[in-house]
């Protein structure tokens, strides 16, 4: 019989007899659950660095009490294997073998090997002059989903909070498009899609930005304005291993109330011998037709005492999807407020056709609740990604309590995406009702909604849109990590640097259309047709009629630097008057970030610099056209049978961009933010029993010392009528600290059942954006609108407690319950008067002194609550019946209720956006030594997407998608899969207020891939 053992667990070694330098004792750092026996040596190799050779048949797999932190080797192994009929002989200084205790062990059979008198380490007795060890079994080391899984299992037992992982493995293995949409299957956590392809991750239901990303324990760079991170730049071939930290240590960085995401590369002594992976794949979306190539390998060794790895992916993507969107409610005081015919004939025709009469035209609390369709649009995107990453990692590890380790990780995200719009602007400023076909009084009737079904317009703003937007990230890490393991101490420490640079090439070439025009919902979204009035056209295909209006660019560019160093000490202790006390930790950590980003923009409307001759002059039919199932790959236009001719972005791109043009960055949109973070903590872990149970504990308290710095250019507004900025940005400092206590309490009530709690203060830091000093000017409002680098973080007082149930070959069934008191979201507010401010007129002349208002984000008073459930159940199904050998199931499920609402202006409350109340995953698989099959089905409910003006929430419906992967090994190193995503063509969907009024319906199509990976 073979046994399959983690990949920690060593080779078997060959008896040697060669004197090596003298090593200190190995210590257990880590407390070790009660578990199946391969699992805790799996556990203790890590930790020790040892290695664990046995006869599998002849030991079995007994079941291993559990051991808390801080006992030596020696000792550990003993607590071990008591009662389970076994014991340890060391081969070496580092290898110990298992085997039956047949007669009670001599001293010298249980102990580390003694320093010689020449200081070179003396084998134990037996390991010298007793027989060796017989006919040991070979060790298989085998990759599978199963045995991911078992691993994921393995570090969520043996960490004392709450956590979650995937490994390579499990990545690897599954259809997923990048590292969000691995991420998507962890208990808790949701993903954002953007056109099929997932970009953001949520944990527990809560915003991107309240989530802390790290890789190799530096906080990521992001070229997005903010502080989330666009997980879609990240390929997930070049990760070894995530997890998701629910409940945070002392130890932890701070900044993540959801949670954190810890990421982590593969490193070479990972490895117990050469490794060698190339994989290529193709993969076919179904609406685009196109088939792109992905290509990736990593490459690790070790020699001696240093080891080296390299690894790197690279991929195209070309994805199309089709949609109609844009059809939000627009309140009818955009027609009723306008002065003249427009705002009277609205009265008039509201009256006329619906029998609703408008007491007072101006009252917006009035017009605010009579609502009609904003633009309805028909839209294809091409997306086309470029995307590669690379890793290396360099080590010096000369013996088991002591490495030295280089980190790189460097990547590129290139993104160019084409839209193409057929839309009509229902609320056009030319326009106003002509004619209420239908109109529905009683679906939103609790609000005092009147909603316009179907309805003509005067003059609709028609519109032929060919919009570009080309993304170019750059993304960099590098890090050197120190980890030392003295007997009674330890050090580790880090320092390092990441950085992305994002620069976002945006253009709108816009042709537009005014004519009467009827616009109502249809049965998935609604539809623009001819208006029986006069002068009614085709939209789709009169080219002549629309007139060149501009072609709109905007260049964006962020950079974003961080810089870190952090160290953490560890003393074991064996105190006598405080035996429960085995460790305490204690560190310091500080990061230098800074942010700085720069926009500008620019209409072209003539062939030179300043020239407007082509406005309302050239058409549409002046430039080359093509039909829209010729532009982009994949065919006719599959929301509805329609096809219609625009500029491609390529002609649109070399026509009207004339020579030496150049987007110029505007000084009202720059900012720079610099934060400085410095953070202390101290952490005791415990181990003690209460009765029969063992529990381990950590307590400690983090301090948090932030300031900040930012600057902006501000407005002001010149004698002579003129607006213009200060000459050199103005700057304002920020700062705050606080005390961030936690704690985390794990305790194995009965065998295999583990009882977990925790509570803890967590902090988010403001949004960059929010605390960027720049100032917006409204000259005519008398107001400014400010950045607030003053702003403090967002705190959540947090507790929550588990049960866990741990089977054999890592099945789990496990449940949990959770709160949030969540204080100090950013909201805006007024914060103050600018007085004496001087506000001149076009002509120069003076208009006036004024006191000017002041708005800045604000934290808001109060405090919100989400409580949540967590499910999980992870089964390899042959634990039941030999029959279902090879058969398993991963399932979990996640239940929010949430107080945090996100109330529009009209008083209609709603969770918070994108809190999705329930989610979960279903994934069954099955595998043999050659063959695997897994299916995945990945659901979120419904959640608010947006408060439409404030006022309308826009729901996004519930979205489940499946996925599938099978898998064959053709040899023992070489494997064919074949994968599909959103294998039912799922299409993503959304509404106003009420299913009835929906706002989008968007098919991105699925994707099949077909791949070959070879391992050696």
């Amino acid at each position: 019989m073979r046994r399959t053992l983690f990949l920690s667990i060593a080779l078997a070694l060959q008896v040697t007899t060669a004197a090596t330098a003298a090593e200190s004792v190995p210590v257990a750092r880590e407390a070790i659950a009660a578990q199946p026996l391969d699992q805790a040596l799996n556990a203790l190799s890590r930790q020790t660095g040892l290695q664990f050779v046995y006869s599998a048949q002849a030991a079995g797999n007994p079941r291993t009490p559990a051991i808390p932190a801080g006992l030596s080797a020696p000792a550990a192994l003993t607590q071990l294997l008591a009662g389970t009929g076994l014991r340890f002989r060391y081969l070496n200084a580092t290898t110990v073998t298992i085997e039956a205790d047949a007669t009670t062990p001599s001293p010298a059979s249980t102990a580390l090997p003694a320093a010689a008198s020449d200081g070179a380490p003396a084998l134990a007795a037996e390991a010298v002059d007793g027989p060796g060890p017989q006919n040991l079994e070979t060790i298989q080391v085998t990759g599978s989903y199963s045995r991911s899984l078992e691993q994921a299992v393995d570090l969520k037992r043996t960490n004392i909070g709450f956590s979650d992982s995937i490994v390579a493995t499990d990545v690897a293995d599954f259809p997923e498009q990048n590292l969000a949409e691995a991420l998507q299957r962890v208990p808790g956590v949701t993903i954002e899609r953007s056109k099929g392809l997932g970009t953001k991750v949520n944990v527990r239901g809560l915003p991107s930005e309240y989530t802390l990303v790290s890789i190799n324990d530096l906080a990521t760079a992001s070229g997005s304005g903010g502080r989330d991170v666009e997980f879609d730049m990240f390929a997930s071939e070049i990760l070894q291993q995530v997890t998701v930290q629910k409940s945070p240590t002392a130890a932890d960085e701070e900044g993540g109330i959801a949670g954190s995401v810890k990421i982590s590369t593969a490193r070479p002594f990972e490895y117990k011998e050469r490794k060698l992976v190339l994989s290529a794949e193709g993969a076919h979306n179904s609406i685009s037709g196109e088939v792109d190539p992905r290509f990736a390998f990593l490459a690790a060794d070790t020699w001696g005492d240093w080891g080296g790895l390299v690894s790197f992916s690279t991929a195209k993507r070309t994805n199309r999807t089709d949609a109609t969107s844009g059809i939000n409610f627009r309140p009818m005081s955009r027609f009723l407020g306008a002065s003249g015919t427009r705002g009277t004939q609205a009265a008039a025709v509201l009256a006329r056709d619906a029998g609703v009469i408008v007491a007072n035209r101006t009252n917006t609390d009035e017009t605010n609740l009579i609502v009609f369709q904003d633009k309805v649009g028909d839209r294809v995107y091409l997306n086309e990604q470029d995307k590669w990453g690379a890793t290396a990692s360099l080590q010096y590890q000369p013996s088991s309590t002591f490495s030295l380790t280089f980190d790189a990780m460097l990547g590129g995200y290139d993104a160019t995406e084409d839209e193409y719009d057929a839309a009509a602007y229902s609320a056009s400023s030319r326009s106003t009702l002509d004619t209420i076909h239908e109109y529905d009084a009683t679906t939103l009737a609790d609000y005092g909604m009147v909603v316009l079904r179907d309805v003509s317009y005067t003059a609709t703003q028609h519109e032929m849109l060919s919009k570009e937007r080309i993304n170019k990230t750059d993304y960099r890490q590098f890090s050197v990590a120190l980890d030392w393991k003295g007997e009674d101490w330890s050090i580790d420490a880090m320092a390092g640097y990441s950085g992305a640079e994002k620069t976002t090439d945006f253009s709108n070439l816009k042709h537009v259309a005014y004519a009467p025009s009827r616009t109502r919902w249809t049965g998935r979204s609604g539809e623009t047709l001819p208006s029986a009035a006069s002068n009614g056209f085709d939209m789709y295909n009169s080219p002549d009629k629309y007139l060149f209006e501009a072609y709109e660019t905007t260049l964006e560019k962020v950079k974003d630097d961080k810089y870190a160093a952090q160290v953490n000490v560890t003393r074991m202790l064996e105190l006598a008057f405080l035996p429960a006390l085995h460790r305490v930790r204690f560190g310091a950590r500080y990061t230098d970030k800074s942010k700085q980003r720069q926009y500008g923009e620019l209409k072209i409307t003539g062939p030179g610099a300043g020239d407007s001759s082509w406005v309302n002059k050239r058409t549409l039919a002046d430039s080359p056209l093509q039909w829209i199932s010729d532009i982009v790959p994949g065919g006719d236009y599959t929301i509805k049978d329609l096809d219609w001719q625009q500029v491609s972005n390529g002609y649109a791109r070399d026509a009207f961009r004339y020579a030496g043009f150049k987007t110029p960055f505007d000084p009202g949109q720059y900012y720079q933010v610099d934060e400085k973070v410095t953070s202390l903590y101290a952490m005791a872990d415990f181990a003690f029993d209460i009765g029969t149970v063992p529990v381990s504990a950590n307590a400690g308290v983090r301090y948090v010392d932030t300031a900040v710095t930012s600057f902006g250019y501000h407005p002001i507004q010149k004698p002579d009528g003129s607006t213009g900025y200060t000459d050199t940005p103005v700057s304002k400092d920020g700062s705050y600290d606080d005390l961030l206590p936690s704690m985390n309490i794990t305790a194995e009530l009965a065998h295999g059942l583990l009882l977990r709690a925790a509570a803890s203060k967590t902090m988010m830091r403001p949004a960059l954006t929010d605390i960027a000093y720049k100032r917006t000017a409204s000259w005519s409002s008398f107001r400014f609108t400010d950045g607030n680098p003053e702003l403090k973080p967002t705190y959540a007082k947090q507790w929550e407690i588990g049960l866990e149930k741990y089977l054999d070959n890592g099945a789990l069934l496990a449940t949990s319950y959770f709160r949030k008191n969540i204080d100090g979201v950013v909201i805006n507010g007024f914060t103050g008067i600018v007085p004496d401010v001087a506000v001149y007129n076009a002509n120069g002349s003076l208009n006036g002194i004024y006191d000017f208002d002041v708005y800045q984000p604000v934290n808001a008073k109060g405090a919100y609550q989400v409580d949540g459930v967590e499910l999980v159940a992870q089964l390899p199904l042959g634990m039941f019946h030999p029959v279902l050998d090879g058969f398993g199931i991963n399932a979990n499920y996640t239940m929010l209720d949430s107080s945090l609402a996100g109330e529009s202006s009209l008083g209609i409350r709603t969770p918070m956006p994108g809190l999705s109340e329930k989610t979960w995953n279903f994934t069954a698989y099955y595998e043999n030594s050659r063959f695997d099959a897994r299916v995945s089905y990945n659901h979120k409910d419904k959640y608010v997407e947006s408060i439409g003006y404030d006022m309308y929430p826009i729901w996004r419906d519930a979205y489940g998608q499946l996925d599938v992967s099978i898998g064959y090994r053709i040899t023992d190193n070489i494997k064919v899969s074949l994968k599909g995503i959103n294998l039912t063509n799922e299409i993503t969907s959304g509404y106003t207020m009420d299913p009835s009024f929906p706002t989008m319906y968007e098919a991105s199509g699925r994707r099949i891939s077909l791949g070959l990976r070879a391992d050696f």
